[in-house]
């Protein structure tokens, strides 16, 4: 997956360049995304994709008046397809090692952007005990991220010429995880139903484009960040980091 950390941006850009107009990308686009990426479907798979979803859409709509494209989810089915020939061509060739390092993730950066978060969870009324506990160890990884060469965090959060930024991501991952089941646990019963009944609605119209494993993935995806939304809690994975 060539420029890791661009897998978001730049599958944004390229459906907002292919729709012709800036649409800002909904909670279900966002969680899509997040899906194809844990499920390890390379960036240039999901930009095939949505250029093959773009083009089958112009040629059809030559023919007839069509709904313009408002979701990535159209995209679905032509995205999962150009994963399938991509890992065909592909078979038996080597892939290229990735960058040691990414531009715009430097160590302060990264290491404020996590601060940030944990300031934000020690706020958390909710699901106390869990939030304080993630918090805490996202201060050691921020600690970690600075370079910090103290023997007590030397094994639990070494620093990022020997923690790369693809390993960093996967300990937030597993942080998110747990956190999620934390708070899915907290959460009142009514709350949770109401945010699965909306990620039906809002996948209603993209069912006969995505398969029965994607759509259940998609819904835990929507239903977490809208959790994380009702809660005001932070997103911790990188993708997330201030740009600023």
């Amino acid at each position: 997956m060539r420029n890791y950390f661009n897998y978001f941006t730049e599958i944004e850009e390229r459906f907002q360049q292919r729709r012709g107009s800036i649409l800002l990308l909904s909670t279900l686009d966002w969680a899509l995304i997040e899906t194809w990426r844990e499920a390890g479907i390379p960036l240039e798979a999901v930009l095939r994709g949505i250029d093959t979803a773009f083009d089958r859409y112009e040629a059809r709509q030559k023919r007839g008046r069509m709904r313009r494209i408002n979701g990535l989810a159209w995209c679905a089915q032509a995205v999962m397809e150009a994963a399938v020939e991509l890992k065909e061509a592909s078979a038996g060739t080597a892939s290229a090692d990735a960058p040691a390092s990414e531009p715009g993730f430097e160590r302060e950066r990264v290491a404020a952007h996590l601060e940030a978060a944990a300031a934000a969870l020690d706020a958390a009324a909710v699901a106390p005990d869990a939030c304080r506990t993630t918090a805490a160890r996202l201060r050691e990884l921020a600690q970690a991220a600075r370079g910090a060469d103290s023997d007590h965090l030397a094994h639990e959060a070494p620093s990022l010429e020997a923690l790369d930024l693809e390993t960093l991501e996967r300990s937030l991952t597993v942080l998110e995880e747990k956190l999620f089941a934390a708070l899915t646990a907290a959460a009142p019963e009514e709350l949770l139903v109401g945010l699965k009944e909306h990620a039906a609605h809002e996948l209603a119209p993209y069912r006969s484009r995505m398969g029965a494993v994607e759509l259940r993935q998609v819904e835990r995806q929507f239903v977490q960040k809208q959790l994380l939304v009702h809660y005001s809690l932070p997103r911790l994975s990188l993708f997330y980091m201030s740009q600023q």
